[in-house]
């Protein structure tokens, strides 16, 4: 039984779809005990306010499966003053029906497990933390995209005999030199430049956010703080922002660990014992980042990839080794974020080299854009690493404890 679910009025499962949603509502402590009220199915999503306005109060509690615009659903019920949770859609899923589901079975599926208390709840991510996600998601469809549309080129070339004896870019020159490397037709010739033509735009789009990228990483002294850490640079500092979102609902670093999944599998049932790998759990892309940076660590001169290479000469496994590396990184960017780091004294060499990557990947276009020169914006970077946080001990300040929030929508940072 979910004890919070007896300090409520009332839960309110919710079926939410992008036109409608389906709505119905529980009384009861128990999944057993609990009652359908009332059901309402396929009400417009246009009259969500207006309806919940009607025929809920602000006891009532919202539950509802994780989908596309689940977190968008939970914003304006929070701006009316109802509170909502979302849960883990995978879970949902293994309890429904295969022979028999509809809208008004899933409201009171969702509802009724809710009430169990073993459904997992999904963190709503602030609006910044939101934005940020949704430009490293489109960040990483241009890279796939990109590798999409140079292998399609090299494909289309193998398949007509024709294997370059270097590698491949999307440059002019480039294109130049497979169209002398076979006698094409005016055919083959015209695919040719609509595959180096994708190619160029893949790769434009490409530019265009890991721009944007590195100057939200220079702007952000948290971000940039990440960057600190060796095997990190401005895409990684950015991914670690824009998944963790805020790290103080990680009370320590292994939960951290946990959420990212970089903690081995296992099932010991009975006599029966068996472990595995860090595969099927977790934050898989922010985890497949950390193992490049991993990857990088161990191929430095960092005390970290010592401490690896023996740990890869006592196992006998790259992976494993790289795998530790990577929870130790992730350890490392708990305590970061958390504030607990020491003061930088001065920019070393490995810094500077970071540091100017990451202007480089501003590129002139957006320099131009902030007003600024490579030199004004690196000494600026320098500035805002070696500041961090400063304490500053006042005798003559009284501690006013902060107001909590007054209303959800202020939770939520829906007002200013």
């Amino acid at each position: 039984m979910n004890h919070d679910a007896t300090l409520v009025q009332r839960v309110i499962g919710f079926d939410c779809h992008p036109d409608t949603f389906t709505a119905a509502l529980l009384r009861g402590p128990t999944p057993a005990a609990a009652v359908t009220e009332k059901m309402f199915n396929k009400v417009p999503m246009s009259q969500l306010q207006s309806w919940a306005k009607k025929h809920t109060s602000v006891q009532d509690v919202f539950v509802l499966e994780a989908s596309g615009n689940s977190f968008q659903v939970v914003r304006s019920l929070a701006a009316i003053e109802r509170k909502a949770l979302v849960l883990e859609s995978c879970q949902m899923g293994k309890l429904k029906e295969a022979h028999a589901n509809n809208d008004k079975i899933s409201a009171v599926r969702i509802g009724k497990a809710y009430l169990a208390g073993t459904a997992k709840e999904v963190w709503v991510p602030d609006l910044k933390t939101q934005e940020w996600r949704d430009w490293f998601h489109a960040h990483r469809k241009c890279v796939k995209r990109t590798t999409q549309m140079c292998n399609r080129l090299l494909s289309y070339l193998s398949d007509n005999g024709v294997r370059l004896a270097t590698g491949l870019s999307h440059a002019q020159e480039e294109e130049a030199r497979v169209l002398q490397a076979c006698p094409w037709s005016v055919r083959q010739k015209q695919v040719i430049a609509g595959h180096f033509m994708e190619w160029r735009h893949a790769e434009e789009q490409r530019g265009h956010w890991r721009s944007l990228i590195a100057q939200e990483v220079l702007a952000n002294p948290l971000l940039l703080s990440i960057t600190r850490l060796c095997g990190v640079r401005d895409q990684v500092a950015f991914a670690l922002g824009a998944i963790i979102g805020d790290i103080k609902r990680f009370a320590e670093p292994r939960k951290l660990v946990k959420y990212v999944g970089l903690n081995p599998a296992f099932d010991n049932s009975g006599e029966e014992e068996w472990s595995g790998g860090i595969g099927g759990h977790g934050r898989r892309d922010l985890r497949s980042l950390l193992i490049e940076s991993a990857q990088a660590i161990l191929r430095s001169d960092h005390p970290s990839a010592k401490w690896g290479k023996k740990l890869l000469a006592k196992k006998g496994s790259i992976k494993l080794a790289v795998a530790a590396i990577a929870r130790k990184l992730v350890v490392a960017v708990w305590y970061l974020m958390m504030g607990r780091w020491t003061p930088l004294e001065e920019i070393d060499v490995r810094l500077a080299r970071k540091v100017s990557k990451m202007i480089t990947n501003v590129g002139s276009a957006g320099l131009k854009q902030l007003g600024k020169t490579r030199k004004t914006l690196r000494h600026e970077t320098y500035e805002s690493l070696k500041a961090g946080r400063t304490y500053l001990l006042d005798l003559t300040k009284t501690f006013n404890p902060k107001p909590k929030a007054g209303s959800l929508a202020a939770e939520y940072g829906l007002v200013t």
